[in-house]
């Protein structure tokens, strides 16, 4: 049975948040903490650490496993973009633009790395499937999210510039995870043996982008009249998106035949979002986008939304497996 433990993430998120409304001048655009540059480089230390912790060698154990692939990579670029487009157009003129953009913007995310191969692991899935996939949905994620937000505003006559935002891509987050699988040789022991501190770190560091993005929306009054029915809107629209990822990876897994390992690692690699990529891709997009609060909040609670609900999948699934496995 799985345990869990405390954990501080959740809480900083939110103590980063209050943290921008009480004193949103430090981290808004043109404040002392010097966001424009804080956040790229922010960015580059998250992308060179996972270029460290990414292993290739796992990688390719999965990689022959293609209609698991075809499902998850459809999940999370296909599905899920198609769910945004239409919760994009049906909430014009209903909600706020920046929220509306924010909910096509975390369907528009890769999957997770570290958390789907975790609970793949956990239930006894297919976990090298779960690397692969995880992995290969990062790598995609580059190119194909900034393409799908440019092309859903564009239909929208909206822009966004995107060879500087391609540019930039390529610069503060390419680039520093090719750095990091060239340093691999000689950082993967360092790496393992401190794995707590880079985790720490990374996160520590997402917490810091999560003020900065937040800073500037209170400072320019985004929140201003939005009343106490956000937050649970954004809640509901979260759970309905994450229902309907559940029941999707789930049919087209028991229509192609899949087995009990493949399943869980087709839901679980299919049905995520990645905050961990998804709050350094938003700063560069969007820039010093005004609601760019608005448009990172659907993607925080996703996040915990999955890690919840994941858990609780890992450990069911996990228990029905120890029968069979004991009996071998």
């Amino acid at each position: 049975m799985m345990k869990f433990k405390f954990d501080w993430f959740l809480p900083g998120m939110v103590l980063a948040t209050l943290l921008a409304w009480l004193f949103p001048g430090p981290g808004a655009p043109g404040g002392w903490l010097r966001p424009e540059l804080l956040t790229k480089v922010g960015i580059a230390l998250i992308f060179f650490l996972h270029g460290v912790a990414l292993s290739f060698a796992a990688m390719k154990a999965g990689a022959l496993n293609w209609r698991l692939h075809l499902v998850v990579q459809a999940s999370t670029f296909v599905f899920f973009p198609l769910v945004g487009v239409a919760v994009f157009w049906a909430g014009e003129g209903r909600l706020a633009p920046g929220l509306l953009l924010g909910f096509f913007y975390l369907c528009a995310l890769p999957s997770t790395v570290s958390s789907s191969v975790a609970f793949t692991a956990a239930a006894k899935g297919n976990v090298a499937g779960a690397v692969f996939n995880a992995t290969l949905s990062s790598l995609l994620g580059v190119v194909l999210t900034p393409l799908l937000v440019s092309a859903v505003l564009k239909t929208a006559g909206q822009t966004v510039p995107l060879g500087p935002v391609l540019l930039d891509l390529l610069r503060w987050l390419v680039l520093p995870l090719v750095l990091g699988q060239l340093a691999r040789p000689l950082l993967a022991g360092w790496a393992k043996q401190h794995k707590a501190r880079i985790g720490f770190a990374d996160r520590a560091t997402i917490l810091v982008l999560v003020y900065t993005s937040f800073c500037g929306s209170f400072k320019m009054g985004v929140w201003s009249g939005s009343g106490g029915w956000l937050l649970p809107i954004v809640i509901g629209g979260a759970a309905a998106l994450f229902a309907l990822a559940y029941f999707a990876t789930t049919s087209a897994s028991q229509a192609m035949g899949f087995n009990r390992e493949d399943r869980i690692t087709a839901v679980f690699c299919g049905s995520k979002k990645t905050l961990a990529s998804g709050v350094p891709m938003a700063a560069i997009i969007f820039g010093a986008h005004p609601q760019l609060g608005l448009i990172l909040l659907p993607i925080l609670i996703y996040h915990q939304l999955q890690l919840i609900v994941c858990g609780i999948l890992a450990d069911r699934w996990a228990r029905q497996a120890e029968p069979s496995v004991s009996a071998v």
